[in-house]
Formats: structure tokens, C-alpha cells, sequence
């Protein structure tokens, strides 16, 4: 159990770590205002770069978020209470993550950003690219925090059975301590056999 979720931990911490990466282009278009025409050029700039590097990168990261799903499914199938509902939530929101990421932000990158128009910095910026790059941040921090959610559920769980484990250990003494004294009446009352 402890490998299944140190495996879970650190996929999700490295899917967060790379998600992160963006906060170049990101912080630039969600939490700066207002958001100029510049912002959204060297965001976009940032997008196409991304589009143009090697596509080994996208298959380490697939496999990477597929050891983590498979992971995450594996300790679910243990069926304990505890794993239903963490580990239920945490493929919840690793779903959700993967799913937006595969069918939202890939899709718009590689139809948007892999051809940038020229541009001198000064210029506006086209409306065509400014949806999709407002959009690409929007959901870049979406996966970044439902990803966040799968680590709380994780540490969540974490605790939850460190509790556990407190209370059992407790509730054994207390056996064991309710047994020693039993022990100790019985033998110390006498026996008396009754002869006939």
C-alpha cells in the first residue's frame, strides 16, 4: 500500500511540476489585469514553442499519467473503505485532469499554435488566437487543481489511516490489559472440589 500511494504522490507531483511550467504564459493572461496585447503574444510565443519540441517529451508524460492512473485504480481495487472513498475522489479528479488535458488542451495547441502569424510587439493580437490562449490557461489551472485535489485526498488518506492504526493499537491494549485481569481473578480465586 505505502508504494501505491508514494507512486500516486509523486505522478501527481510531477504532472503538477510540469503543469507549472506554464505559469509563464499563464500568469500572464488569468492573473494579470488588464490583459494586453502583449501579455497574450508572449503567451501564445510560449504556446507554439511548446508545440515545436520534440514529441518524445509527450510520450514520457503519457506514460508517465498512465502509471499514475493505473496506480491510482490498483489500489482501488482493494475495496477497503478507506481506498472507496479517497482513492474513489482521487480517480475522480485524476480523470478529470487527463481527460481535459487530452481532448481540451493538446487538441488546442497543436490546431492553434503551431503556426504563429508574424508579429512585431506592438501589434494586435489577432481575435482568432485570443479565445484559445485565455483558454489553454483557464484549463491548464483546472488540471492543476484537481491534481491538487488527488494530493489532499492522498495525504487525506494518509491520515485517515494513521488514525486507524492509532485506534486499533489502543482497542488491542485494552483487550490485552481486559485479559490479563481475567486471567488474574481466575487465578486467584480457589478451587474447591466437593467430595462425595
Amino acid at each position: 500500500m505505502g508504494v501505491r500511494a508514494s507512486v500516486v504522490v509523486c505522478v501527481t507531483s510531477f504532472l503538477l511540476g510540469s503543469l507549472f511550467t506554464h505559469w509563464i504564459a499563464d500568469s500572464l493572461t488569468l492573473w494579470k489585469s488588464p490583459v494586453t496585447d502583449e501579455h497574450l503574444w508572449t503567451a501564445a510565443l510560449y504556446y507554439s514553442i511548446l508545440t515545436r519540441g520534440p514529441v518524445q517529451i509527450l510520450y514520457v508524460l503519457f506514460a508517465i499519467t498512465i502509471l499514475g492512473g493505473t496506480t491510482i485504480f490498483w489500489s482501488f481495487n482493494d475495496l477497503e473503505a478507506g481506498n472507496l472513498m479517497f482513492d474513489g475522489g482521487s480517480i475522480f479528479l485524476y480523470g478529470l485532469s487527463v481527460i481535459m488535458y487530452a481532448y481540451s488542451v493538446i487538441p488546442n495547441l497543436l490546431d492553434q499554435f503551431t503556426a504563429i502569424p508574424a508579429y512585431h510587439v506592438k501589434d494586435a493580437f489577432p481575435r482568432l488566437l485570443r479565445a484559445p490562449t485565455l483558454d489553454l490557461a483557464s484549463h491548464h489551472l483546472v488540471c492543476s487543481v484537481a491534481l491538487t485535489g488527488v494530493l489532499i485526498l492522498q495525504a487525506g488518506r494518509w491520515w485517515a489511516e494513521l488514525a486507524d492504526g492509532d485506534d486499533e493499537e489502543g482497542y488491542l491494549t485494552e483487550k490485552v490489559e481486559d485479559s490479563d485481569v481475567v486471567d488474574e481473578t481466575k487465578s486467584s480465586t480457589p478451587l474447591t472440589t466437593t467430595s462425595p
